[in-house]
């Protein structure tokens, strides 16, 4: 990076989101967007062609999943600092993505000009991370500090889909159960065959349950 000009570059699958970012940090004249991708693997191939000195990254894009690009891009190109700009206020996402290498979760729900701080926080000073997340996500993240060793590979939410799959529950019975999204639930089994190095549902709750990660079985109700 120029001490003059930092190089950003723009990853989400809606255009007009992606024009308004644009849009957005050109009124800041230390700040140029050189090239954009709507999906994963395109914004690993802009990284490593373009080089820039900031990431900025959506989670729900087409292709393998953030957490696989925030790896990829992180081993081809260390110089590059990653910005995750989401909708999504899950502190497992939060975990999984920091722990992959970015170094900024922010929700999309932020001012312009705390995007542009972000942007040159991250730019200017390796190893710093931020968070614009709810209260709510940042006492997930503190609780689950104690936790992580007994859930073994995989992340609480991860555990209770899987749990979930293994009842026999649909995508959207399970999305209904979580509050969260169809599409994330997919993100999260995505993530789960990765880790377990499953081909399949079937395979991966047998792994799980042999590796006693998960219980199968329905917890009988409560009288």
């Amino acid at each position: 990076m120029t001490d003059s000009l930092i190089r950003v570059a723009l990853a989400d699958d809606h255009t007009l989101f992606r024009q308004g970012i644009r849009e957005m940090l050109s009124t800041d004249p230390g700040l140029r967007v050189i090239g954009e991708a709507a999906n994963g693997p395109d914004a690993v191939a802009l990284a490593v062609a373009q080089r820039p000195d900031v990431l900025l990254l959506d989670v729900e894009m087409p292709g393998p999943g953030a957490a696989a690009v925030i790896r990829e891009v992180r081993r081809s190109c260390p110089q590059t600092q990653i910005v995750v700009l989401t909708m999504h206020d899950d502190a497992d996402v939060v975990r999984e993505l920091l722990n992959c290498g970015a170094a900024a979760y922010l929700l999309k729900t932020i001012l312009r000009d705390e995007l542009v701080v972000a942007v040159r926080s991250v730019a200017s000073r390796s190893g710093t991370v931020l968070l614009s997340v709810s209260r709510r996500t940042v006492s997930q993240l503190d609780g689950q500090r104690s936790r992580e060793p007994e859930n073994g590979p995989l992340t609480e939410r991860e555990l209770e889909v899987l749990t979930l799959t293994a009842q026999a529950c649909s995508n959207a019975q399970i999305a209904s159960r979580l509050h969260i999204t169809q599409a994330t639930v997919k993100r999260h089994l995505t993530n789960i065959y990765a880790k377990l190095n499953a081909v399949s549902r079937v395979d991966a709750i047998r792994k799980a349950t042999a590796a006693r990660l998960i219980n199968p079985e329905p917890e009988p109700p409560t009288r």
